[in-house]
């Protein structure tokens, strides 16, 4: 999972939004709309940990998007493969080595 320095994103494209959820692990989440001026274009696009938990303090207020509800996203010049499902935003690349979880039946191993 790659959390993006705010400062790297064009501010105008992301609108914060009214969902919340919770990981055990780090803490509450905030959701992020992609935005083009008042229109949005693709809701809870990305998500942020204003305030995670101390095992995970680098991540405050980095922003992480789902690959899966985009066009296409890239790391360099390698295209990524979101991870299956809708619960994990992982990006998948060729140096990186399953299984992966999300597909249908794998919510249990």
């Amino acid at each position: 999972m790659y959390y993006l320095p705010p400062e790297s994103i064009a501010p105008e494209t992301l609108r914060l939004n009214a969902r919340t959820s919770f990981c055990e692990f780090k803490g509450s989440a905030r959701y992020w709309d992609l935005v083009d001026g008042a229109r949005i274009v693709v809701p809870d696009v990305a998500w942020s940990y204003p305030r995670p938990a101390r095992a995970y303090a680098a991540l405050a207020g980095h922003i992480a998007f789902y690959a899966n509800r985009v066009d296409a996203c890239y790391l360099g010049s390698e295209r990524v493969a979101p991870q299956a499902g809708d619960f994990y935003g992982g990006w998948i690349t060729s140096a990186i080595v399953g299984p992966f979880k999300g597909a249908l039946g794998t919510g249990r191993w």
